[in-house]
């Protein structure tokens, strides 16, 4: 399936915008990208769970409003990495 990585993470995709992985799960598409790009589950996993400044879509669907990292995907299924963004005053 298609994962889009958002820029501040490409350094660790040879600068792809778009990687491909395989799996069942959210969680099992992570480790596999982990396998093929080291040191990217370590900035989307802290504690088992996926970091709080870090938000995941599955297709249009935010997976903390799913089963989190367990949400089921399929190879049609797009997975979309967007950091959080916040900050900031008037």
């Amino acid at each position: 399936m298609k994962i889009i990585v958002p820029t501040l993470m490409r350094h660790l995709t040879a600068n792809q915008k778009t990687v491909e992985a395989q799996g069942q799960t959210v969680r099992h598409v992570i480790d596999a990208l982990e396998q093929q790009y080291p040191g990217l589950a370590a900035r989307l996993i802290d504690g088992g769970e996926v970091h709080k400044f870090i938000n995941i879509y599955v297709n249009d669907d935010d997976i903390r409003f799913l089963q989190s990292l367990d949400s089921a995907v399929t190879q049609q299924d797009q997975i979309t990495i967007l950091p959080a963004v916040a900050g900031g005053c008037f």
